[in-house]
């Protein structure tokens, strides 16, 4: 008996706000709906694909000769040429959507980073980026003398042949190293 009065109050309380209905949903979505995300991309043929130096001297990218660059790596120092506060900008030139993100995986040389991306614009477009400080234990991928795998989601994986301008550039970053010597001493031509 006690449980009537109770039931009959719940019941009151619940008509003070309606149910869920379709019709709300149907208010709240914007007019048009977004089709998807773009289709996935191929993984980029990189057989003979090189590191070159760019114009920017802070900078290398990896690409195959006389063609657009697939990925390019780039100090930015806050830490005026000390190495404190400095990251690698990492830059995967493939499409992205825009406002999206990602983990980059890189795995090679004995070590795995997962580095998270955004989609940046660029021209036209979108592509993506993102940034690891050049103090983080998992920037090491990038410094060894083995080959590495690049996998963005929808963007396929890249590999990454092996040289010494990676490395020279994030011990230049670090500030521990001269990066004009290490360019010239690689035997990859330079790029743009």
């Amino acid at each position: 008996m006690i449980w009537a009065p109770l039931a009959l109050a719940l019941c009151s309380l619940a008509g003070c706000k309606p149910p869920p209905t379709d019709e709300a949903l149907d208010r709240s979505l914007p007019e048009q709906l977004p089709t998807g995300p773009s289709a996935p991309i191929e993984s980029p043929n990189s057989e003979g694909a090189i590191w070159g130096p760019s114009v920017n001297t802070n900078r290398v990218i990896y690409g195959q000769p006389g063609e657009a660059p697939m990925l390019a790596l780039t100090c930015e120092d806050s830490g005026q040429g000390t190495g404190q506060n400095a990251a690698m900008r990492i830059t995967r030139f493939a499409n992205a959507d825009e406002g999206s993100g990602a983990f980059f995986a890189l795995i090679g040389n004995g070590h795995v980073a997962r580095i998270p991306v955004d989609s940046t614009a660029y021209r036209e477009t979108f592509i993506w980026e993102g940034s690891i400080a050049v103090s983080d234990p998992d920037i090491e991928v990038l410094t060894g003398p083995r080959r590495i795998t690049a996998t963005l989601p929808g963007a396929g994986m890249l590999t990454l042949n092996p040289s010494t301008l990676p490395g020279a550039l994030i011990e230049n970053c670090r500030g521990t190293s001269d990066l004009s010597d290490d360019m010239l001493s690689d035997d990859a031509p330079p790029a743009q």
